[in-house]
């Protein structure tokens, strides 16, 4: 599946998905961001089971906010609309499919 650009208008959709979401907090200047941004295509591509979605902070601040995202990357996992978890930093595949 296709990673989803996050903005202030369609993040409400994504709270009604029955699938858990996992949202990728990042910045384009960001390197560890750089760095986990080819897994977590991977991730999208492998998994029919999960919703993928890239939140860029400087153009979706406020959803940032709402999350208290205060260091990038930061991946956080959706399930009903509900934060189940949660992680900073750039991380191997392992450890992101993990939170899921």
């Amino acid at each position: 599946m296709a990673i989803i650009k996050v903005t202030n208008e369609n993040f409400e959709q994504l709270l009604k998905e029955d699938k858990p979401v996992l949202l990728d907090f990042y910045a384009d200047w960001c390197g560890p961001c750089r760095m986990i941004a080819p897994i977590i295509e991977e991730i999208a591509n492998e998994r029919d089971d999960i919703i993928v979605g890239k939140v860029n902070v400087d153009e979706q601040g406020a959803l940032a906010q709402a999350y208290d995202v205060m260091s990038i990357p930061t991946l956080i996992v959706l399930k009903n609309g509900q934060v189940t978890n949660q992680a900073t930093g750039a991380r191997p595949k392992a450890a992101i499919l993990a939170l899921l």
